[in-house]
């Protein structure tokens, strides 16, 4: 395990905001040859860490852990492990572990995963594997050597019961042993402050990093948006629906309303920002530069 002082939760418990990026998993040589050239354009930037996820139900793991470790042993970023319960027995996903700690990587996102069927599809449980995040947070810290990390969901996990019960599931793993948050894609940063405020009522003060994607293509972010269950803001639509089949007038505008929600999250206190890149540098350098000219960053 990192000293404390060399973690990411020290990190996140400082005085500086941090800030972080996640890529997603090429389907192929291709894109990881553009997804290599994005990380080579942001590691400049000095990001506190970076993620790559798996891809739709579980898949990509193969890839997905052979370049996280790459990135451990061959950039100066800190990457922060992905691992799901998607059709994996228990043993399956000790030999994840195993494999990012001997590639160094000792800092792991712990997520129950989407199903195979998607988001909105029924959750199936492997007959050998788990089925709740916290089950996986409880792994890990019993193996020990990590620092985990668990997703939080500002408007609500899909299968939740009410936004109460979400943030008691988010506390709960805290207390199993995560220890910090990265959101669910969200547009309104009223929703990240109810959340926070939620989770610090029930007495957990567990680092809640917003996650932030800019809308650069207005099919593809909604389409998100409804698998994921965050809601596309009537202010937002109002603001891009008018330009949506001008692609140029929809990226400025994607960046201008990306580039003020990060403002509002910073000025209320949000830890840091975590960027979604969709393993393009282009835009997530532009808003980055925005906020560092100005200081927030």
């Amino acid at each position: 395990m990192p000293s404390e002082a060399d973690s990411l939760v020290a990190a996140l418990r400082g005085t500086a905001p941090i800030f972080s990026f996640e890529f997603f998993p090429p389907k192929d040589d291709e894109g990881e040859a553009i997804l290599w050239q994005t990380i080579a354009d942001l590691e400049p930037l000095q990001p506190t860490f970076v993620s790559v996820t798996y891809g739709a139900g579980g898949t990509s793991q193969e890839r997905t852990v052979r370049i996280t470790s790459r990135i451990a042993e061959q950039t100066a970023m800190r990457p922060v492990g992905h691992l799901t319960l998607v059709s994996q027995t228990k043993g399956e996903i000790e030999s994840v572990l195993k494999q990012y700690a001997a590639a160094g990587v000792d800092h792991v996102l712990a997520l129950r995963g989407d199903p195979k069927g998607g988001p909105r599809a029924p959750w199936e449980s492997h007959p050998d594997g788990m089925t709740h995040a916290i089950d996986l947070v409880e792994l890990a810290s019993g193996l020990g050597g990590f620092r985990i990390g668990v997703a939080a969901f500002p408007e609500g996990h899909p299968d939740a019961q009410s936004l109460q019960h979400d943030a008691e599931v988010l506390v709960a793993k805290a207390q199993a042993g995560a220890e910090f948050a990265i959101t669910q894609l969200f547009f309104r940063a009223a929703d990240y402050f109810s959340l926070v405020e939620r989770v610090r009522a029930l007495g957990s003060d567990i680092p809640i990093i917003p996650g932030i994607m800019p809308i650069l293509n207005f099919a593809q972010v909604a389409r998100m948006a409804e698998l994921s269950g965050a809601e596309l803001p009537r202010e937002v639509l109002d603001e891009v629906e008018p330009i949506q089949d001008d692609k140029d007038a929809v990226r400025a505008k994607g960046i201008e309303l990306a580039t003020k929600l990060c403002r509002d999250l910073l000025a209320g206190g949000a830890p840091g920002l975590h960027f979604i890149t969709l393993n393009r540098s282009k835009a997530t350098r532009e808003i980055f530069e925005a906020l560092r000219a100005t200081g927030d960053l």
